[in-house]
C-alpha cells in the first residue's frame, strides 16, 4: 500500500491506495499523518518538502514547463531564511534579500505547513513531494483539465482517476469523508496517492535533480 496526502484548510487528507481501491480519512497534523501512514510503502505529499538556500528549486521550474498554461498551480517555494519572519512584512524583506522578489500571501498561509513537515522526521526516500496537477496530466495525457474549482475540472479529474481505481470505490469514499475537506482537497490526495504507487514501483517520471532536497514525483 501507498498513501497521497494533500493539506485541507488546517488538516490533510489521507488517501490510502493499494492499486485497486483508495480508503480516505482526514488527519489533524503532520504527525497524525505519519502515524496514519506508517503501514505504507511510500507516502506522497503535496507540500514542499524541501526549501531552497537561493533562487528556485529546479523541481518546481521543470514541472512548471511540464504543465504548460497550467503551471500557475505550482508556486516557487520560498528560501528557507523566511521561515523565520513573524509577519508577512517580513517574510517578503527576507525574500527580496536574497532573491530580489517578495512572497505572496497564499505562500505565506502556507507556510505553518511546510514549517511542519520540516520539523518532522521521516525518510526521504519513502516520503516524497508529490504535485497533483502533474500527477492528473500523467495520469491522462490527453485530457485539457478545466481549473479543479469546476464542475468540469471534478468531472474530469474523477474520470482519470476512474481509469485506474473502481469509480464506485471514489463515489464511496467521498461520501465517508468527515465534512470539511472540499472535493479538490480528496481527489488531489488520490491523484498524489497514484504517483506514489509509481514510485514505489520505479516507474514514476520525476521533475528535479532527483535527489530528495529537489524532486517532485509523478
Amino acid at each position: 500500500m501507498v498513501a497521497g496526502v494533500d493539506g485541507a484548510k488546517g488538516r490533510w487528507v489521507v488517501a490510502i491506495f493499494d492499486g485497486e481501491r483508495v480508503a480516505w480519512s482526514v488527519a489533524a497534523d503532520v504527525e497524525s499523518v505519519l502515524t496514519a501512514t506508517a503501514d505504507t510503502v511510500a507516502v506522497g505529499v503535496d507540500m514542499p518538502l524541501s526549501m531552497p538556500g537561493s533562487g528556485y528549486r529546479t523541481s518546481e521550474s521543470e514541472a512548471k514547463s511540464f504543465l504548460g498554461s497550467a503551471r500557475s498551480s505550482i508556486f516557487h517555494t520560498p528560501v528557507s531564511a523566511v521561515l523565520d519572519a513573524d509577519t508577512y512584512a517580513d517574510a517578503c524583506r527576507i525574500s527580496r534579500s536574497i532573491t530580489g522578489k517578495a512572497i505572496s500571501k497564499q505562500t505565506w498561509h502556507l507556510l505553518p505547513a511546510v514549517r511542519a513537515w520540516r520539523e518532522a522526521e521521516f525518510d526521504v526516500d519513502r516520503v516524497v513531494e508529490v504535485h497533483p496537477e502533474c500527477s492528473f496530466r500523467m495520469m491522462s495525457p490527453e485530457t485539457a483539465f478545466a481549473s479543479k474549482k469546476s464542475a468540469r475540472g471534478v468531472g474530469q479529474r474523477l474520470a482519470a482517476l476512474g481509469m485506474w481505481i473502481d469509480p464506485h470505490n471514489l463515489f464511496e469514499g467521498l461520501a465517508g469523508l468527515p465534512a470539511g475537506p472540499v472535493v479538490d482537497d480528496a481527489l488531489d490526495a488520490a491523484a498524489a496517492a497514484w504517483s506514489t504507487w509509481r514510485y514505489s514501483r520505479g516507474e514514476h517520471r520525476a521533475f528535479g535533480t532527483l535527489t530528495a532536497t529537489d524532486r517532485i514525483v509523478a
